[in-house]
């Protein structure tokens, strides 16, 4: 199974919105159609704030990585986020996250993106073994704080 990654596009909508809904189920994040649409339509349609890569097969994608923009006086310039990463549970354990995380920063460091950070459960030990492995740290004096607004 490769980790190709391909950036959606509108016509990716439905397939995208469908592997949303999948990992808002899976982790009990409470969202709708609406608002999952909401969210995603933008990004595909262009909107500089983030991207939206389908993994696999564009007609038959095994998951998603979401990353979004911002700028960083600490590191220099425009970094990422990884608001969302999802792979369908019937091909995970292959390796195919962490492809896609070694394989994407390179991409994104290309187009002058200087750091790439993400959020993990700190009980998720399985998820924290396969960001240590792709070369994420931890910032131990640092944690991601959060108002909603």
């Amino acid at each position: 199974m490769s980790a190709a990654l391909h950036l959606a596009r509108p016509e990716d909508l439905d397939r995208v919105l469908d592997l949303v809904a999948a990992f808002h189920a899976e982790m009990e994040i409470k969202s709708d159609d609406a608002l999952r649409r909401a969210a995603i339509e933008p990004l595909l349609e262009g909107l500089p704030y983030g991207a939206v890569y389908l993994i696999g097969p564009t007609r038959a994608p095994v998951g998603y990585i979401v990353v979004t923009f911002s700028w960083s006086v600490e590191f220099g310039g425009m970094d990422g986020f990884v608001d969302e990463l999802f792979i369908r549970p019937p091909v995970r354990g292959r390796g195919i996250a962490s492809e896609v995380l070694l394989q994407l920063p390179k991409t994104l460091g290309e187009a002058g993106i200087k750091a790439l950070h993400l959020e993990v459960d700190r009980e998720d030990e399985h998820a924290q073994r396969i960001y240590q492995r792709a070369r994420f740290q931890s910032r131990d004096r640092y944690m991601l704080m959060t108002k909603v607004l």
